[in-house]
């Protein structure tokens, strides 16, 4: 099972990381292709996002990898986990209930780390 949650913190920080980043360092103009939904926001507001979502990123692998502050990779998870719910529910306000789907198992994928992090397998 540890094997298991490193895999997904591997994949959850390395979309995390990505995504993230682009919203961190892209012009909203070059973000409305890939990410529509950011014409409905602030540049700030969204610049905000990208940064929690590269942070939490580091979150999910640093400190479980160096040892050093280790309850931050499941709160890192926990974090992950409310953007999720957030974007669902900001697609189903938009009726995009297609989106809402990725957001669901995005939602359970970090939540399935918090919970194994938090409990049984914890560092």
């Amino acid at each position: 099972m540890n094997v298991f949650l490193w895999i997904l913190q591997g994949l959850l920080a390395a979309a995390f990381l990505y995504s993230g980043s682009l919203k961190a360092t892209q012009p909203k103009e070059k973000l409305v292709g890939n990410f529509p939904w950011v014409t409905d926001f602030p540049l700030a507001a969204v610049k905000l996002i990208g940064t929690s979502q590269v942070l939490a990123a580091i979150g999910l692998i640093l400190p479980a990898l160096t040892g050093i502050a280790v309850i931050l990779t499941p709160l890192a998870a926990v974090g992950l986990g409310l953007i999720m719910v957030f974007a669902a529910i900001y697609h189903f306000r938009k009726g995009e209930y297609s989106s809402i789907t990725i957001n669901a198992v995005i939602l359970i994928l970090a939540a399935i780390v918090a919970w194994g992090r938090f409990g049984p397998y914890s560092f």
